[in-house]
């Protein structure tokens, strides 16, 4: 009796397994804009706050671009031939006397390919040590990486076995000799951090070459043949059979016959807890992506910027000091970008044989420090009433949340020995503290205000955290 119940017991709970297996069962996404827009955002993703984005390729063989428009006025009619982004190499040393074009003529010869850089980016890419990176991205304080898989050129960073139909390029030149899409997710999965993969689907080169010269050939290079259409959703979903990206992070646009709701679908499908950016052509997103621009408040729906630490994404021999972005900009860049609901895809350059220029190296160090110190600030919080402040004693604040506690970050050297947050009633017996001190520290009200006093000596360096412990509440 007691064996037939314990029988019967074991049958009720393999029941309860089973129908709890149907309970959770997967959702099957469709490609439709319903069913995309069903996709929740995952909270590994709402959490992260810092992404670490990579261009390398074949431009970074010459890795160069002339110095200018550092606003990134994209409109300027100047901008195209004067292309500050090095990953554009190819486009631009096409357009006649352009800086590039002179660059490319003085060290490679007028009659040097752009292709034939594929040698030279395969012996130089040996030396690559993807662990290496990923514990530098790692030591930043990223929690994902994105990698340029394959840029405007064509050249893609993993052996893809699509046929490309373009019989002028070799296939030799078509993409790495190094599985790098692989050896890099390996190595980032390995320290903890999420994967997510570019692909430029709104510009190859290999089909419609260009080059873009006027405003208008940004439409019509884009290549919406159905040959094009078919390649692409072939590689992407190349990408995503292999290697299961967290970030599928498409550029430009999709070709119309490249079936875009039908790409996501199969991603969410296959990734469920994966997130798209909103440059696939269509309406529905998980993010949306503005490049070297910030907003202006909070923004509702979840928001990415993407820029470089220079002027580049691609490595650009040119830029050096006064290009990259310094340390307390970059600082306190992140902090307001968190501040209003947002993630900061931050972009390396490497050089062809993946060195971090030191002048990145020198802030990506920079940035981690202050995350190891300041963290608590940036990382799981949400935005709070309101993001942007101003103290009364003249200190820009930006403000957010965990849980039942604020915090309240002083972008800069405090200007004095005491910070007056307005709008804040001061809690009495409540807990303000400044992250990397313990020490609790003097809060009154004055004039309905909470004003804080500071210690003498300020624990590290370009922005100070006060933690306001039950503020939210």
């Amino acid at each position: 009796m007691v064996r037939r119940a314990g029988l019967l017991l074991s049958l009720a709970g393999m029941l309860l397994v089973q129908g709890a297996c149907v309970a959770q069962a997967p959702k099957k996404y469709m490609p439709t804009l319903e069913s995309l827009d069903s996709h929740p955002l995952p909270q590994w993703y709402a959490n992260a706050k810092l992404g670490i984005f990579i261009h390398w390729g074949l431009y970074s063989v010459p890795g160069w671009a002339p110095l200018s428009h550092p606003e990134h006025d994209f409109k300027n009619v100047n901008y195209i031939v004067n292309n500050p982004y090095a990953e554009w190499y190819l486009n631009v040393m096409r357009i006649p006397d352009s800086p590039t074009q002179i660059y490319h003529r003085e060290h490679y010869g007028a009659n040097f390919g752009y292709y034939e850089f594929a040698p030279i980016f395969n012996r130089e890419s040996k030396k690559w040590d993807p662990n290496q990176w990923a514990t530098i991205f790692r030591e930043t304080g990223a929690r994902y990486v994105v990698l340029t898989t394959k840029h405007h050129d064509g050249f893609t960073l993993w052996p893809s076995t699509t046929v490309n139909p373009n019989p002028s390029i070799p296939q030799s030149e078509r993409h790495a000799e190094r599985d790098i899409v692989g050896e890099l997710t390996a190595a980032v999965r390995r320290q903890g951090m999420k994967m997510g993969l570019y692909y430029s689907g709104g510009y190859d080169w290999t089909f419609n070459s260009g080059p873009i010269e006027t405003a208008a050939d940004y439409q019509s290079v884009k290549p919406e043949t159905h040959a094009y259409g078919e390649y692409a959703f072939a590689q992407v979903h190349e990408l995503i059979q292999r290697y299961h990206p967290a970030v599928l992070w498409n550029d430009i646009d999709w070709p119309k016959t490249g079936r875009a709701m039908q790409v996501e679908a199969d991603y969410y499908n296959a990734v469920p807890d994966g997130v798209v950016d909103d440059r696939f052509g269509i309406k529905h997103a998980d993010f949306v992506s503005p490049e070297y621009q910030k907003m202006d408040k909070i923004s509702a729906k979840k928001w990415e910027e993407c820029r470089g630490l220079g002027q580049s994404f691609g490595y650009n021999r040119a830029e050096g000091e006064k290009q990259t972005i310094a340390p307390g900009d970059l600082v306190a860049l992140l902090v307001d970008i968190v501040s209003k609901n947002g993630n900061l895809l931050l972009d390396v350059g490497p050089e062809d044989d993946g060195t971090i220029p030191p002048v990145q190296m020198e802030r990506l160090r920079a940035l981690g420090a202050w995350l190891k110190q300041n963290g608590e600030a940036i990382y799981d919080t949400t935005p709070w009433v309101r993001a942007v402040g101003k103290s009364a004693e003249g200190d820009d604040l930006r403000f957010t949340r965990k849980g039942a506690n604020v915090y309240a970050t002083i972008l800069g050297t405090p200007k004095a020995r005491t910070v007056t947050i307005e709008g804040v009633a001061a809690r009495p017996g409540a807990a303000v503290t400044l992250l990397g001190d313990s020490q609790r520290l003097v809060a009154r009200s004055t004039g309905g205000n909470l004003q804080v006093s500071l210690p003498a000596h300020l624990p590290g360096s370009y922005a100070y955290v006060l933690k306001l412990t039950g503020y939210a509440q």
